[in-house]
């Protein structure tokens, strides 16, 4: 079984994000960038169902500017066999929309001819939580959202979804879509000699244009705005305090 799983390039997850003075963005000059761990668990589980013998090959897909091949190292470095980079932008605050996303996505599947994709459930720099969806709906394969737990029984995947009541148990025919929460597990660190030979697998260069997809963004970004600050809070004496402070704040 062939697993392919598309990687974001991201602001890492530990750096302070700032938006830019004119507030037409985030600054990303001089910031770090990673993957985005959603992505991270999926190439986990991809390298997981390979050594379970489960998988034949992992092939990590990054849709976005050259530098994404940096990301594409790391998920090599991991485990993965081979890596496809679709440049589709040429500065990182170009970000490029789900449903462009889920269409080159959907050429790449059908010329690798993979029986499953595993994403991340979202990015973490625009939370859009679609592509996986999109993809799904592109290719008419079923899919699976918000994995907790993935087995492969067959021609089926049960799947145990986090949902609002609580978890949820489904199988679902492959091939499929299957998008990963963050507990389905935690990814492993690259060792150095992993490293050294990422340098070596085979990474694929492609554009958007090969594909025949147009990435011109449908959305316009009016305005980007930091959150207010959190306002300090407040010492009560007791439980009772507690409870009448909460009702005048409507909380209770």
């Amino acid at each position: 079984m062939k697993i392919l799983v598309p990687v974001k390039r991201v602001i890492d997850y530990n750096v302070k994000v700032r938006v830019k003075g004119d507030g037409t963005g985030v600054d990303l000059a001089n910031v770090k960038m990673s993957m985005n761990p959603f992505d991270e668990i999926a190439v986990e589980e991809a390298i997981r169902l390979k050594e379970a013998g489960v998988a034949t090959e992992v092939i990590a897909v990054s849709i976005g500017v050259k530098q994404a091949q940096e990301t594409l190292r790391t998920a090599l470095a991991m485990g993965a066999d081979r890596a496809i980079l679709v440049v589709a932008a040429d500065a990182p605050e170009q970000d490029i929309e789900p449903l462009a996303v889920a269409k080159i996505l959907a050429k790449v599947v059908e010329a690798e001819q993979p029986q499953m994709v595993l994403c991340g459930k979202q990015a973490i720099d625009n939370d859009m939580n679609a592509t996986g969806q999109m993809l799904s709906a592109l290719l008419g394969w079923s899919q699976a959202t918000f994995a907790s737990e993935v087995k492969i029984e067959g021609e089926h995947a049960q799947v145990t979804r986090e949902v609002d009541g609580g978890l949820q148990t489904i199988s679902v025919k492959l091939p499929a879509i299957v998008s990963v929460d963050l507990r389905l597990n935690e990814p492993r660190y690259a060792s150095l000699p992993n490293i050294m030979k990422a340098k070596k697998k085979p990474l694929d260069e492609k554009t958007a244009g090969d594909y025949g997809v147009d990435v011109s963004p449908r959305l316009e970004v009016v305005r980007t705005a930091e959150p207010p600050a959190r306002q300090g809070g407040m010492m009560v004496g007791s439980v009772d305090e507690l409870v009448e402070k909460l009702k005048d704040l409507g909380v209770v």
